[in-house]
């Protein structure tokens, strides 16, 4: 019986285990394709109009157009020097030294926005140029680039490598080069001088330097990027941190109060000789509203303490919605308030961000009709319409003085932004007749409302 482990490997195995060999050497195959790819890549880059401004200078601002300025100079220079020089130099007359010369100008002022397509214009120019110049070309004369377009064609390369990928900048930089050593091994006239080593010189340098540039600027924006970003992420910690110290402030403080207040209102009709039903039954509403605010404050310490407050819902605790509303208004007449309710409108879920606002809104308005009316008699009316929902929370005049707040009154504005997050409105004031009034328009779909 043969072993399995000295069995030769299939083929297929073979071929997938070579495959995943961190030291194999490409296939022919494989090394074609990736060249054709390369190749595809650059004459997609090449054969592009794509527009690509010259970045202005960040710093300072009052020269920001300097360099475009700069440039356009630089055009009409040279637009000039092709012209005198075509009909000086080499002695070439009619309409072809302006030809040139619009050609020249019109490349390097192109680049400042479309580099490829200015490149092209300018080899289109340097051809032009080089074609009327080489019957003039007299003894010590350049051909085929004269001196003035050579340092006219390495201003469009400077601009184009700026903007442009090294290996687009290799190629941009290599294709005149190759065109000049061609034309001069084939074509050169008589008494020119070869110019191709000045050329792979000026443009090798043009273009390094066009790269190195480039490079720089990246480099740059990439490090202001990760500023911001740390910038960002010190601004959150510093949130997180915030948070996490009201968590805590509110942890030891307000929550000890809480289920002292808890504790005291179970044991206090123990120490009460035969206390009577509405003392306990009180006793008893004090005992479940404390219990009520530690369980929302325990939901409150969780947002407080989460990186992600939307997410911080605890499914075990529910969000209060309008369905609860009685048991909100029967734990305001234990306080001691006379509040009636009235619904008008087809009563239907809501959205649950319409649904805890509307619930909300509500309960601190009884809370202030609590601390601030004392003995009023209150109104809720909730009214379902077809795309709205009207709240009103409206009470008489207090019937004796209120005692003393201790709050900071961040009740109505804490109301007017629940409200305004959903794209409704709140109002409040004063009624003629004596008393308070709050009402609140909210949108039945707060997503549709704000788009």
């Amino acid at each position: 019986m043969t072993d399995q482990s000295e069995r030769p490997a299939a083929p297929a195995v073979r071929a997938a285990g070579g495959a995943a060999g961190p030291d194999r050497t490409p296939a022919p195959a494989e090394t074609a394709a990736g060249v054709r790819a390369l190749l595809r890549t650059v004459a997609l880059d090449l054969f592009t109009l794509e527009r690509n401004p010259l970045p202005r200078l960040s710093r300072p601002r009052w020269l920001a157009w300097l360099p475009h300025a700069a440039v356009v100079y630089v055009a009409v220079l040279f637009a000039f020097l092709t012209t005198e020089q075509m009909s000086n130099s080499y002695h070439v007359t009619g309409g072809w030294p302006l030809v040139a010369a619009l050609a020249s100008g019109g490349s390097i002022l192109l680049a400042l926005f479309r580099p490829v397509a200015a490149w092209w214009l300018a080899l289109l120019a340097a051809g032009l140029v080089a074609t009327h110049i080489h019957d003039h070309v007299g003894e010590g004369q350049s051909w085929p680039w004269p001196a003035n377009g050579m340092i006219a064609f390495a201003v469009v390369l400077l601009l184009v490598a700026l903007r442009v990928p090294a290996r687009v900048t290799v190629v941009v930089v290599t294709v005149p080069v190759v065109l000049t050593a061609l034309a001069e091994a084939l074509l050169q006239p008589k008494h020119s001088e070869s110019f191709v080593l000045s050329v792979l010189l000026l443009f090798g340098f043009v273009g390094l330097l066009g790269y190195a540039l480039r490079a720089t600027r990246l480099a740059r924006t990439k490090l202001a990027e990760q500023e911001t970003l740390t910038e960002e992420e010190r601004a959150q910690r510093t949130l997180l941190e915030e948070r996490s110290r009201i968590a805590r402030e509110l942890h030891d403080v307000v929550a000890h109060h809480m289920s002292v207040i808890s504790i005291q209102a179970q044991v206090a009709p123990h120490l009460v000789e035969n206390p009577s039903e509405e003392l306990k039954e009180n006793l008893a509403g004090i005992r479940g509203n404390a219990l009520e605010a530690l369980t929302e404050l325990r939901r409150v310490l969780g947002v407080l303490r989460s990186e992600h407050p939307d997410d911080a819902a605890n499914p075990h605790h529910p969000q209060p919605t309008l369905a609860e509303l009685d048991g909100l208004v029967d734990n305001v007449r234990g306080a001691g308030l006379t509040v009636t309710t009235e619904i008008a409108g087809v009563r239907r879920p809501l959205a649950p961000g319409v649904e805890l606002t509307a619930y909300r809104i509500v309960q601190e308005a009884l809370s202030n009709c609590l601390r601030h009316a004392p003995g009023s008699q209150v109104e809720v009316g909730v009214a379902y319409g077809p795309r709205e929902l009207l709240l009103c929370v409206a009470n008489t005049a207090p019937t004796r003085p209120a005692p003393p707040s201790q709050g900071a009154g961040h009740g109505l504005l804490g109301m007017r932004e629940r409200a305004g997050m959903l794209g409704g409105e709140l109002a409040a004031g004063p009624r003629p007749g004596g008393g308070y009034e709050v009402s609140a328009v909210l949108p039945m779909d707060p997503v549709t409302q704000k788009d």
